[in-house]
């Protein structure tokens, strides 16, 4: 017979394991929600305010009812870049198109090739864009797959935009004939550009980086951290989930890995403050990419325009960039 006592203690362990189970069933559940509303863009007009700026119960709601975050779109015309500037399309893989603007310098002139962060669209390197004018380039600014003219509405945070970085390399070298194309990625953009160096091997002649993340689970920590709540095992949940849903391995979504496939001169630029990719993780990318190459600090800045903050400082460092791609080729 087992004791009174054996039988209570039985129950409290089942009991136990069941809401156990309840609990990480649900949390599973709350992962695969938010890796789905972070990975596929909605229809609606609302977005979730960033995590650092929301209130309790708005983190509270963000928590229970998921994000929102629609697709990424642009109101600003061709002619806000340059009143010659020419609006093209470049097919890349999975059917997707990418919407770009083209402004032609001459034969002669390097040509920028310009990639936006995550939930961004073209338009948000306007002014880097004008910038690389300015300079003397040739720019191409290219929507990722999922926003503005692009075809799509999803983001995979680097992976798949790999794919279309490379799509932009192959059309700028068979369509647009310039004697030298360095690639500026600003954040995701950065990342993208790297997996592409490393799994596709293209091979521009110069490299520039902007707020580069190192892997792709300390960047989703990073925004456990903003808005205060513990990133384990949340994280990790939803890295999980957002592999699943991709049928890729998130956790292997390293650019610090990428990095050492550099064949050409690299820029890295990063803002001292940035929570969302932190300088520490910017220098470990750094670190790992081969010579010759160059690390920028911007002090006091976070996950941000430099262009806006530093302008000379960014203009300068772009400017030598661009000639030591000219060097090396």
């Amino acid at each position: 017979m087992i004791s009174l006592q054996r039988k209570h203690l039985i129950r409290v362990a089942l009991t136990t394991l069941a809401v156990g189970l309840v609990l990480f069933g649900g949390l599973n559940y709350l992962a695969y929600k938010h890796a789905r509303a972070m990975l596929c863009f909605g229809d609606g007009p609302g977005r979730t305010r960033r995590p650092e700026d929301l209130t309790f119960k708005e983190k509270t709601d963000a928590v229970f009812n998921g994000i929102s975050i629609p697709r990424p779109v642009g109101d600003r015309a061709p002619t806000d870049l340059a009143p010659d500037a020419a609006v093209i399309s470049i097919p890349s893989t999975d059917s997707a198109t990418l919407a770009a603007w083209y402004v032609n310098r001459g034969p002669a002139t390097p040509l920028m090739i310009l990639f936006h962060g995550y939930t961004a669209e073209k338009t948000a390197l306007l002014t880097e864009a004008r910038s690389c004018l300015e300079l003397g380039a040739s720019v191409l600014l290219v929507d990722f797959r999922g926003s503005g003219g692009s075809s799509e509405a999803y983001t995979t945070v680097g992976l798949l935009e790999a794919d279309d970085v490379t799509a932009s390399m192959h059309y700028a070298h068979d369509q647009l004939a310039h004697p030298c194309t360095v690639l500026f990625g600003q954040s995701m953009g950065a990342a993208a550009i790297l997996r592409a160096v490393h799994t596709q091997h293209i091979q521009p002649d110069g490299v520039i980086l902007e707020a580069v993340f190192d892997t792709m689970l300390n960047t989703v920590c990073n925004r456990f951290e903003l808005m205060h709540a513990p990133s384990f095992p949340s994280a990790q949940l939803l890295m999980f989930w957002a592999g699943r849903q991709w049928d890729v391995n998130s956790f292997a979504h390293k650019p610090v890995d990428y990095a050492a496939s550099l064949t050409c001169p690299v820029l890295f630029m990063h803002g001292t403050a940035d929570p969302r990719a932190k300088l520490v993780e910017g220098r470990r990318v750094f670190e790992a990419a081969p010579e010759p190459k160059q690390f920028l600090a911007f002090e006091a800045v976070a996950h941000n325009a430099y262009v806006t903050a530093r302008p000379t400082q960014w203009k300068t460092a772009v400017a030598a960039l661009i000639e030591k791609a000219y060097e090396a080729k």
